[in-house]
């Protein structure tokens, strides 16, 4: 893979997960929690929500091996004792931030698709086409995040919002189980058990892109 596309690819991938951290710490604070704020994580400045696994190594490797890329931030500190429902708290701010996700994808969508509108051609700078790359690796990547975000595993966000839907006798089984979440989405990760997850995202993303998107996409 060229470096352009590299460096493109990381760059989608950072927006992508500042705005998603973003959303769950400014959700948590409208409900109360001024803890993203006080530890300086409800702000857009990507140092600020690095984390050198999932942020750097994840990205660039899958980069290099030609997967569908995809990492992850530091988690957005967030106190539920705030809320006054906290599992009604946590429920709203795990959903914010693949419902951020999806509106970048749908927003930068609808910005490609309109600007192709004024540009019928798929010849042009070298810029134009690195614009495009660009828009189309960050509708994809936001989508990636949306719906792997949304699988309910413990810490992902779906398994947040799934609390708030079970019983208690559900809730205490996640907590249970939460304490090997972390190592069975690692497992899946490693030994390709997300599939499903690239594969549903790439038809979508082919059918909302459209072929000359990715025909000037693919002349970077």
């Amino acid at each position: 893979m060229e470096i352009s596309h590299i460096v493109l690819s990381l760059i989608a991938v950072l927006s992508a997960i500042v705005f998603h951290e973003y959303a769950h710490g400014y959700v948590a604070f409208r409900l109360g929690d001024p803890t993203a704020r006080a530890q300086g994580r409800l702000t857009f400045n990507p140092l600020a929500h690095i984390d050198p696994f999932g942020t750097v190594l994840v990205p660039i490797i899958l980069v290099l091996l030609g997967m569908p890329v995809f990492g992850w931030a530091k988690p957005v500190p967030v106190s539920p004792m705030y809320f006054r429902n906290p599992y009604q708290g946590m429920f709203y701010v795990a959903l914010a931030g693949p419902l951020t996700n999806v509106g970048l994808a749908v927003a930068m969508t609808i910005t490609g698709r309109s600007l192709l509108a004024f540009f019928p051609g798929v010849h042009g700078p070298w810029l134009f086409h690195a614009f495009f790359y660009l828009l189309g690796i960050f509708v994809l990547i936001n989508l990636l995040l949306a719906l792997f975000n949304m699988i309910p595993i413990p810490p992902l966000d779906g398994s947040r919002i799934l609390a708030y839907l079970l019983p208690p006798e559900g809730r205490r089984f996640l907590a249970i189980f939460e304490q090997y979440g972390f190592l069975i989405v690692g497992a899946l990760i490693l030994f390709g058990g997300l599939g499903f997850v690239f594969t549903a995202v790439q038809n979508v993303w082919s059918e909302l892109i459209g072929m000359r998107w990715i025909i000037i996409m693919g002349r970077l």
